[in-house]
């Protein structure tokens, strides 16, 4: 067998259906708080979207990510996977021979660099439709062309239509090398001495942490990019990125860019052990199916 092996997107697919599922909630309260609405801290923010939206305002805007994550995460573990593998295959001559830190390193950045073109879009219209928080008519802005009362957007077709300028992901490439490395070292420190792969709990633990150093790490450029991609829902604020971070520090301080470091913290941490654990677990059951079928 050759080193592409096409069962590491869809076990892409799976673990990021879980991630998504079981983090989204948290990643509401995130953008909210990044993209600088009043709410104070985490714990307001939480009882006020409660309060104002009930349960069902925590996940919303989650019906697009969660639709295009076969596109999304089954692609950058797929990547990532197989780029590995294949930088194996050329160094070693063996694409299951264990990888070096640069190799994890490259095949991270590959993986980040790809997730940009892949991710984006996704990322924007989901940021997008979350920021709804409050309709034109409360939030006192005088659009002519906008029904009065109603939120922006309609839903995710009508957030493509009406975004004129993409987002930027300025934290993946970083990102994915904070999020693969960890994981890859972390999983194989926990692993028992002498076991052929990682138990769950191995697996569950490791990207547990691996997500919440990722995560925690790309706070400030994850607060530039919520800002800049929540800007434009009912008015046009920033310049670009550059301005955005100027107006960001000078209103409110460096305190600003680690503004939802907690909840990305926390957050990171149940959305990659279920990203890892899914994407694992599914793997070995594809591997297992695929072994009784050609033997």
């Amino acid at each position: 067998m050759g080193s592409f092996q096409l069962e590491d997107f869809v076990a892409g697919w799976i673990g990021g259906a879980a991630s998504v599922i079981v983090g989204h909630p948290l990643d509401t309260v995130k953008a909210r708080l990044q993209a600088g609405q009043g709410y104070g801290n985490t714990l307001n923010c939480i009882l006020t979207v409660y309060r104002n939206e009930s349960v069902a305002g925590f996940f919303k805007g989650m019906s697009f990510p969660l639709a295009s994550i076969a596109v999304y995460s089954s692609v950058t573990f797929g990547v990532f996977s197989n780029t590995k593998r294949f930088i194996s295959q050329q160094r070693y001559g063996d694409s299951n021979h264990a990888p070096a830190f640069s190799d994890l390193l490259a095949a991270s950045m590959v993986a980040g660099v790809v997730s940009v073109g892949i991710g984006s879009p996704v990322d924007l219209i989901k940021i997008r439709l979350q920021m709804q928080t409050q309709t034109f008519a409360k939030a006192n802005i005088n659009l002519k062309h906008r029904v009065i009362g109603f939120p922006a957007y309609r839903g995710p077709i009508h957030c493509v239509s009406s975004i004129r300028a993409g987002a930027m992901l300025l934290r993946d490439v970083p990102g994915y090398c904070l999020y693969f490395i960890p994981y890859a070292f972390l999983c194989e420190w926990i692993t028992p001495e002498g076991a052929i792969s990682p138990t769950p709990s191995s697996v569950w633990m490791a990207g547990g942490i691996a997500g919440a150093i990722s995560w925690g790490t790309a706070t400030p450029m994850d607060v530039v990019k919520s800002r800049l991609q929540a800007d434009g829902v009912y008015l046009n604020k920033y310049k670009g990125v550059i301005d955005c971070i100027s107006q960001s520090y000078h209103s409110e301080g460096l305190k600003v860019f680690v503004r939802g470091i907690t909840v990305n913290a926390v957050r990171g941490f149940p959305m990659s052990a279920a990203m890892f654990l899914g994407y694992e677990l599914s793997r070995k059951a594809l591997r297992g199916e695929q072994a009784a079928t050609n033997p």
